[in-house]
């Protein structure tokens, strides 16, 4: 420990020189591993994280860019004893904010006796007029609350901040319990770590109990996966057993708020909303807004759904209020607060605004909206100094200013060894009967290098956060343990229009993924075989197949290259590269329908051409990339139950593979001789089949029906048609006796191919015939998908510009 220099900080491990006391177990256990093994435990810390695709997007000028989560293999310690007073404290700010926030839509009595100035409250910008009234469904409206802490220089803890609105970082939380105690089980299991579940079942028991009805439906509301955190929404979603939605899936009829179903629009009781107040009702709120729901407040107003947190809560996160908070704290409750806050001074008023202008160049200037970070005035410039105090000047009141606190330091891994790093912990509370439950420790985020900014988009790692309990603590489920008789049901879960259509998305690019890269196998071993010359037909024939242009009018002669950017070219439809992001995006979105397993073979297949993009495509990359597809398809088959979720899923496949079964033999079958035949079996995996059918030299009526017509085969193109009437069928034909117009194009099709005669083509050497019936079939398949569009998915579509602007502005650096 000697090379770790704690410099002029409060350092959480040490004093004095010597270790603290509840720290010793974990060095000890630590140095006892040696570098090698710490090495070792951070790979698998790594891989987990990537298995498990915990990620966090990344703003810069060019939109989202999706990052890794990074989480240091050193947890941050805190005595049960500290911790349960920060608990006592935590509990009586929630209660006091839960106060203000009732007050202040509804009797403004803090107001009328001058507590608070009217400007600091009606000039805010997340004071809402229009959720004035609104009555909350329990006995705290502030139900879901987070606290930003930190140590000064002297040990002593403060609050930097309060959060309000949609707070992140619990999902992150949990997720880098469950990943370190896997990475690091037997030092987790001896430290007597204080354990998260049992909050997290707090939580949604207190999300049920916002309902008025007795078999609630909860939803968690995200503005989409372009949003920062959207790994933890999906993620919360998947860990709690709620729907998650986006503003589109959510319509309000007669002041109710209904999800849109395959089924038709069904109830909701509770929305845990991650979308910021001003975006969810475009009707009364933000009108440009693609996030929210149109009517969502009127159906709060109405009582007829509970929206948690509030709207409105935004405003009780300004750090306006902190200088405040004391003699509201006295009001309320008649106490003093046991938790400071950092030192903050409103500008709104003339004796704060004065020392804030003398004290300019010492001083964090933010906005009271949190909105805007100001910056720092020790690193601006005169000029910027003057510019900044002419803003405040002109409005006063929209401003305030922080002292800058020295945060203190933790242990981070470098690589070699712990250097300490500046740390900052979020916690959590949830309302629970007439109090609060806290998290038994939080997201702890700390800086990567040495400055002070923990902040997660400026490149900041997390720890995860242990309180030590001085004994083994009983091990508790989320499963609810109560004696009540769940009533029974077999339904797949709620099905929007949105996931149904990303479902069958997601299948038709897993099809795509497969084909394509058989196709490229086989170019690719064609190209590199050194008989082989550019007049190679069958290798042209595999490129007509792959691009759609016969060589002839390729503008890149040179077929590596050409395959090459078939691989790796971003920018190009239908590339390799360009199907598995595709995919990925589509997945990403119902990431709550797909198991965990299923998730971290969709992350597998995202990396593998991401990691050799440098070093150039390989066949065993090649071959990986199919297991992985086939994985994807097979775990996707044995986890999910046959509702509609798997019926969307699987019909995108079959509809996909009929179309590529079809484009191959159209431009491989038909046009070439029999020495090509064998390469069109391979492509759709039948080589073998055919081998142990007929055993003799490849015959063309035979290929054609065993990839066309038999119904046994789970590649023929007829395997496919009678999968997907199977599908269609199973669902509901909302009260219409008729066949749907998809099922319709389906039977029409299976007609002709159980009817036709496939040995009339092969009775002349003209293949102009069959090209013609295949290129009928093939043509006709994407008006099932046309069909589907129309019942299923069509909804109005958002400009998509200004919907990028909108999801990096929601909660835009809150981590």
């Amino acid at each position: 420990m000697a090379s770790y220099q704690t410099a002029n900080h409060y350092d959480e491990m040490m004093q004095d020189g010597l270790i603290r006391e509840h720290w010793k177990f974990l060095i000890s256990s630590i140095e006892e591993m040696g570098t090698k093994e710490i090495d070792s435990r951070k790979k698998e810390i790594l891989r987990l994280l990537r298995e498990n695709g915990v990620t966090y997007n990344v703003y810069d000028e060019t939109g989202g860019m999706e990052r890794p989560w990074a989480l240091d293999i050193l947890p941050y310690l805190i005595t049960s004893k500290e911790w349960g007073f920060i608990e006592q404290a935590l509990i009586q700010r929630a209660e006091l904010l839960d106060l203000i926030y009732t007050d202040i839509y509804t009797n403004r009595l803090l107001i009328k006796e001058g507590l608070l100035p009217p400007e600091l409250v009606f000039s805010h910008p997340d004071f809402l007029r229009a959720a004035s009234g609104i009555k909350p469904h329990s006995m705290h409206a502030l139900t879901y609350f987070a606290v930003d802490l930190a140590r000064d220089k002297d040990g002593r803890m403060y609050v930097v901040g309060d959060r309000t609105q949609s707070p992140s970082g619990s999902g992150y939380a949990l997720e880098n319990r469950i990943v370190l105690s896997r990475a690091l089980p037997s030092l987790y299991r001896d430290s007597h770590v204080h354990r998260l579940a049992l909050f997290f079942r707090t939580v949604r028991n207190t999300l049920f109990s916002h309902a008025r009805s007795d078999n609630p439906r909860v939803v968690i509301l995200t503005p989409g996966p372009g949003n920062e955190t959207y790994f933890e929404h999906a993620y919360l979603a998947n860990y709690l057993g709620f729907t998650l939605v986006q503003g589109q899936d959510l319509v309000v009829n007669n002041h109710k708020v209904y999800l849109r179903t395959l089924d038709g629009p069904l109830p909701v009781d509770v929305i845990f909303r991650r979308v910021d107040d001003l975006y969810c009702d475009p009707l009364e709120l933000r009108a440009d807004s693609f996030l929210g729901t149109p009517g969502l407040l009127q159906a709060a107003r109405t009582g007829n759904v509970s929206i948690i947190n509030p709207l409105g809560s935004a405003f009780l996160q300004s750090p306006a209020l902190l200088p405040f908070l004391p003699g509201l704290a006295r009001y309320f409750l008649g106490q003093d607060l046991l938790l400071d806050s950092v030192p903050t001074w409103w500008c709104g008023d003339p004796s704060s605004l004065k020392y804030v202008l003398e004290k300019l160049d010492h001083l964090v200037i933010k906005d009271v909206s949190l909105q805007r970070h100001a910056g720092l005035g020790s690193e601006m410039t005169q000029a910027e100094l003057a510019a900044l105090k002419n803003r405040i000047l002109s409005q006063p009141h929209l401003y305030v200013a922080q002292e800058e606190i020295p945060l203190s330091t933790a242990p981070l891994w470098t690589g070699s060894k712990m250097e300490p790093r500046h740390v900052m912990i979020r916690t959590f509370l949830v309302s629970r009967n007439d109090s609060y439950a806290v998290m038994p420790g939080g997201l702890t985020r700390v800086s990567g290098s040495n400055s002070l900014d923990v902040s997660s988009q400026k490149g900041g790692l997390s720890k995860d956060t242990w309180i030590l309990a001085s004994e083994p603590e009983n091990k508790s489920s989320l499963l609810l343990t109560n004696q009540s008789v769940l009533p029974i049901t077999r339904s797949g879960g709620e099905v929007p229009s949105r996931v149904a259509e990303n479902l069958l998305w997601a299948g038709r690019y897993t099809e795509r993924i497969e084909s394509t890269t058989r196709i490229i196998q086989e170019a690719l071993l064609r190209s590199l075989d050194s008989v082989v010359d550019s007049g190679d037909e069958t290798l042209h024939a595999l490129i007509f197949a792959l691009t759609s242009t016969p060589f002839a009018e390729q503008k890149e002669k040179n077929t590596e290259k050409l395959l090459l950017n078939w691989v790796y070219d971003e920018n190009l439809s239908g590339s390799l590269f360009y199907n598995i992001k595709s995919l990925t995006r589509s997945v990403r979105t119902v990431q709550d329908r797909l198991s965990e397993d299923t998730w971290r073979v969709v992350n597998s297949l995202d990396r593998e051409l991401e990691e050799r993009k440098s070093s150039g495509v390989t066949l065993e990359s090649l071959e990986r990339i199919i297991t992985y597809t086939s994985a994807f398809v097979g775990l996707c088959t044995e986890s999910m139950t046959r509702g509609q979720s798997f019926r969307f899923l699987d019909l995108g496949r079959r509809l996909e593979r009929s179309m590529q079964t079809l484009r191959n033999l159209i431009t491989i079958f038909v046009p070439s001789g029999e020495e090509v035949w064998e390469i069109t079996l391979r492509l759709n995996d039948n080589q073998r089949t055919y081998a142990r059918r007929y055993r003799s030299k490849f015959q063309g009526n035979a290929i054609l029906d065993l990839l066309l017509l038999d119904e046994s085969n789970p590649r023929s193109v007829a395997f496919q048609l009678v999968r997907i009437e199977e599908s269609l069928t199973s669902f509901a034909r909302r009260g219409i006796p008729f066949r749907t117009k998809e099922e319709k194009i389906v039977l029409e099709l299976l007609t002709m191919l159980r009817l036709e005669d496939l040995e009339r083509f092969f009775r002349s050497p003209d293949r102009t015939e069959l090209s013609n019936f295949l290129k009928r079939i093939y043509e006709r398949l994407p008006d099932i998908y046309g069909s589907l569009s129309d019942n299923y998915f069509r909804q109005s579509k958002p400009d998509w510009r200004q919907l990028s602007d909108q999801l990096q502005d929601q909660s835009y650096n809150d981590l």
